[in-house]
C-alpha cells in the first residue's frame, strides 16, 4: 500500500502503475471500474462491501470520500491498495476536500479502466438528480440506496423522476430473494390472482417496490399493511380467484409459505451482507427493465425503460444555498464513454 497525503491527481496515477508493476496487476484483467462515493463515517462498510463484490468482479474500485466542501484550501490524500486488504482488486481511496470535493472527477477521470464499464455506488443518501453529479453521469450503471434518505419512499418516488437507463436502487436487490419465492409460489397453483397484500412497515422501500411489482406484473392494486411491530417487510398474501389463499411470512432467516389446503412449508429467506447486494448489481449491467416498470408504476410515471441512457451533466454548487444553476456549459456525456488511461 502507498499513502500520498496533500498530493496531486498525477501523483495517484503514478502511484498505482508503480503498484500494479509491483504486484503484478493488468489492467486488461478487470471487468469494470467500480467508483465508491462515500462520506467519511461509511469508508469501513463500503471498502467491506467493494471487497467482496470485488471478489466475484475483478475491478479497478476508486473511493471517493468528499468531505468539508468549505475549506479555503484544497487537499486530496490518497492510498493505492493492489491486491491488499480490499481483496483481488485494484483499489484507490481518495479523501477530497475544499472545492475538490466538488470537482473529483478531475482526480477519477484519469483513473478509469480503458474500455471496461463504469459503475457508480453512491454508499450514503442519493443524490437528488445524478446529473448534478459527474460521477454519476460518466457511469454505464448506476447505484442508489433510497434505504440510507431520511424518507425512503419519498427518495424512490424522486429516483423515477431522475430515471435513466441504467439506473437502479438497492432496495430493488433486497427484494430478489423475495420475488423469487413468490414467483416459485405460482408454480403451485394455475388459478388467477386477483389481490394481494404486503405487511411492512410504512417507510420500508422494499415494500413500496415489491407492491409496485406485483401490481406491475399482475394487473392488480395490493395493499399496503402497516405495521410497526417489525422493522422491515413481514409479509406477503395472495389470494386466488378459486378463494385459494398463498403467504409468505418472513422468520428470522427463513420464510414459512402456506395455502390453502396444502401443509406448510419452511423456504430459505437469508438477509444479506451488503456486499453481496453490491456484488448482485454488478452482475448485469445493462438496464433492469423489470425494475423501471416496478418504480414507474410506483410513481405513476410509464415507459421509464424507454427514456435513453443519457444525461447533460448540470453543474449545481452545493455550497450555494440559493440560486439557479451555475458554472459551465452543459455537455451530453452518453452511456460507455470513450475513455483513456490505465
Amino acid at each position: 500500500m502507498i499513502s500520498l497525503w496533500d498530493t496531486t491527481g498525477n501523483e495517484v496515477v503514478k502511484a498505482l502503475a508503480a503498484e500494479r508493476r509491483s504486484a503484478g496487476g493488468v489492467a486488461s484483467g478487470m471487468a469494470l471500474t467500480l467508483i465508491v462515493v462515500v462520506d467519511e463515517k461509511r469508508v469501513r462498510e463500503a471498502e467491506a462491501a467493494a471487497t467482496i463484490a470485488a471478489a466475484a468482479h475483478p475491478c479497478r474500485l476508486l473511493v471517493v470520500v468528499r468531505s468539508d466542501i468549505d475549506r479555503k484550501v484544497s487537499r486530496l490524500d490518497a492510498e493505492v491498495v493492489v491486491g491488499g486488504r480490499l481483496g483481488p482488486c485494484e483499489a484507490v481511496v481518495m479523501r477530497t476536500s475544499g472545492r475538490l470535493a466538488l470537482h473529483a472527477e478531475s482526480v477519477v477521470m484519469p483513473l478509469l479502466v480503458p474500455d471496461v464499464p463504469v459503475v457508480t455506488w453512491w454508499h450514503g443518501e442519493p443524490p437528488e438528480q445524478i446529473a448534478n453529479d459527474y460521477l454519476g453521469v460518466v457511469a454505464d450503471r448506476r447505484i442508489t440506496d433510497s434505504a440510507q434518505a431520511p424518507n425512503p419512499v419519498q427518495a424512490l418516488l424522486q429516483r423515477a423522476v431522475d430515471y435513466a437507463s441504467g439506473d437502479t436502487d438497492l432496495a430493488w436487490t433486497r427484494i430478489t430473494p423475495w420475488r423469487t419465492l413468490v414467483a416459485g409460489a405460482f408454480d403451485t397453483t394455475d388459478a388467477q390472482i386477483t389481490g394481494a397484500t404486503v405487511t411492512a412497515p410504512r417507510a420500508d422501500p422494499t415494500a413500496a417496490l415489491m407492491i409496485s411489482w406485483l401490481a406491475a406484473r399482475l394487473g392488480i392494486t395490493p395493499r399496503w399493511e402497516e405495521t410497526s411491530e417489525f422493522p422491515r417487510m413481514r409479509s406477503v398474501e395472495l389470494r386466488c380467484a378459486n378463494g385459494d389463499g398463498l403467504s409468505l411470512v418472513r422468520e428470522d432467516s427463513s420464510a414459512m409459505f402456506t395455502r390453502t389446503g396444502q401443509p406448510e412449508r419452511q423456504m430459505p429467506l437469508v438477509r444479506r451482507p451488503l456486499g453481496e447486494e453490491l456484488a448482485e448489481e454488478l452482475r448485469r449491467l445493462d438496464a433492469d427493465q423489470v425494475y423501471s416498470e416496478a418504480l414507474g408504476t410506483l410513481a405513476g410515471l410509464p415507459d421509464l425503460s424507454a427514456r435513453p441512457a443519457k444525461r447533460v451533466h448540470i453543474w449545481k454548487d452545493p455550497a450555494e444555498a440559493t440560486g439557479p444553476t451555475a458554472g459551465t456549459d452543459p455537455a451530453v456525456v452518453a452511456a460507455g464513454p470513450a475513455r483513456s488511461g490505465s
